[in-house]
């Protein structure tokens, strides 16, 4: 491979096993302009050439991506076509990851460890700390997920929860969150207790909507083998045999994280989510996820993984919000430097 690097940048990849470039380039070089699209570049194929122009950033970021998926199909002997969650996830890595040199890094990206089969779709970590939560989430008994919105907290953490149950390693999946923003006000909203709570479930819904037919969620609510209900439901209950999810849980008090956490039971994992930079708890009342990280710090068995703005993985003006708002509120929780 030679790259010349000027004010308009090219460079030429060369590949020695020209027969695995149709799983690389894609049904009509699909996965070629998937790559093109997301990283703002040109990329010309030429029999076992492809010749890649744009920004110096944008090549290097490009080759990076291209080489990791050859790799993986020419020496892991991944012989399965590439799909967009493989090559999106590659992608967003590159985007989040760098080494010592401020280069591109896809060190540790792994698509066989941490690939998440639902029923609908397969998910994949897309940064190193998305990878480290997975990880977590498959080995530790509690785990705490702490960031900023976007880096996929409670999405990873559902897709971990819904992989296990879809291969029976769990028997029921447990989705909890405080419903704090209702307040006294809940009381007011038309309909029964469940058409007043379920708007602040509608996440989780949404999540779990989009790894399983509507059928199977609608069944397995029926049936007990998947929950979603508020943090006060909880209460005098011990949850074996299950993966339990708290999200929002920086606003819990102490009291109602130490009662979620103690519901624990026999052969269960337990997820709390959350961001402290969005606390609704009067100004008199700790967070009781602040609280948790600073009481289970050093107990073994809890992971706590912390994200920060680096690993924000939505439309990157996510990124751009959380750094204003922290610059002006002056915690700089998760904020990452502006290019």
């Amino acid at each position: 491979m030679s790259a010349k690097i000027s004010g308009k940048s090219k460079a030429k990849i060369e590949f020695a096993n020209y027969k695995i470039l149709p799983l690389l380039f894609g049904d009509h070089d699909r996965n070629i302009a998937r790559i093109e699209q997301k990283l703002r570049v040109s990329i010309g194929c030429f029999g076992n050439q492809i010749e890649v122009k744009g920004s110096e950033k944008s090549i290097n970021q490009a080759i990076a991506t291209i080489e990791t998926l050859y790799k993986k199909l020419d020496i892991e002997g991944e012989q399965d076509s590439l799909d967009f969650e493989i090559i999106d996830a590659a992608i967003e890595w590159i985007l989040n990851s760098t080494d010592e040199h401020g280069k591109p890094d896809l060190t540790g990206f792994d698509t066989q460890f941490g690939k998440l089969e639902t029923w609908k779709r397969r998910i994949i970590p897309r940064s190193p700390s998305q990878q480290t939560y997975v990880k977590s989430l498959l080995k530790s008994e509690v785990s705490l997920g702490v960031g900023p919105a976007g880096t996929g907290k409670t999405y990873l953490a559902i897709a971990v929860a819904v992989s296990l149950l879809k291969k029976r390693q769990v028997e029921r999946l447990i989705l909890s969150r405080p419903a704090v923003e209702a307040g006294e006000r809940l009381g007011f909203l038309p309909g029964d207790m469940k058409e007043k709570i379920d708007p602040y479930l509608r996440p989780l819904y949404d999540a779990l909507f989009d790894m399983m037919p509507s059928e199977n969620v609608e069944r397995m609510i029926e049936n007990g083998q998947i929950e979603v209900a508020p943090l006060a439901f909880m209460r005098g209950r011990t949850l074996a045999n299950s993966f339990v999810i708290l999200d929002e849980a920086q606003n819990t008090t102490p009291a109602q994280m130490k009662m979620f956490l103690t519901r624990m039971g026999e052969n269960s994992r337990v997820c709390v989510t959350g961001d402290l930079s969005q606390i609704d708890l009067p100004p008199n009342i700790k967070s009781g996820l602040k609280d948790a990280i600073e009481v289970l710090e050093k107990i073994s068995g809890i992971s706590i993984i912390r994200f920060s703005g680096n690993d924000i993985i939505r439309h990157p003006m996510v990124t751009r919000i959380v750094n204003a708002y922290d610059k002006r509120e002056g915690n700089h929780l998760y904020e990452v430097p502006a290019e």
